[in-house]
């Protein structure tokens, strides 16, 4: 029994080492970095699958690349929780963390090309396509508030 109860946690604590080799951040600093945005109805994808599906779904996506730098926490989230106030929103609100969840977060920047890799960002789809795309030159140092806007714009077209 010992000897059961011992290899049980040999196996647990290598899993643990691999899990925080595979994430570049704990989970206790990224926490509210992901509530900024699961706190107003946004979806974590974790796996290439989920998002995959995400993607697929039959109407409109709003995909949110998070990010630990300054601008996603002053400009990106601020102005994604910001534009959801509008009439007009996207169907489906999901979000992947990069530097976290690198499988999910490559596989949804696929989705992105042309669009060369960045964080944050933030992709609208419809129907599986590509409709309009926010790349970090488009957060980095502009307010949330133009951020919204932009976002707005999109959806009023799109959604």
């Amino acid at each position: 029994m010992h000897k059961e109860f011992v290899t049980q946690l040999v196996s647990l604590q290598s899993k643990l080492i691999i899990l925080k080799i595979k994430n570049m951040y704990p989970a206790e600093l990224i926490k509210p970095m992901r509530e900024d945005l699961t706190n107003v109805g946004f979806e974590e994808l974790h796996t290439v699958e989920a998002v995959e599906a995400a993607i697929a779904k039959e109407g409109t996506t709003l995909v949110v690349v998070n990010s630990v730098c300054g601008c996603a926490a002053a400009n990106a989230r601020p102005g994604a929780r910001q534009s959801l106030q509008n009439a007009k929103r996207p169907d489906h609100l999901v979000t992947v963390f990069a530097g976290v969840d690198k499988e999910a977060t490559d596989k949804a920047r696929e989705f992105m090309i042309p669009f060369p890799p960045s964080s944050p960002c933030m992709a609208l789809f419809k129907d599986g396509e590509l409709v309009h795309m926010l790349e970090r030159h488009h957060i980095e140092g502009r307010p949330a508030e133009l951020i919204a806007e932009n976002l707005v714009d999109a959806y009023n077209t799109h959604c």
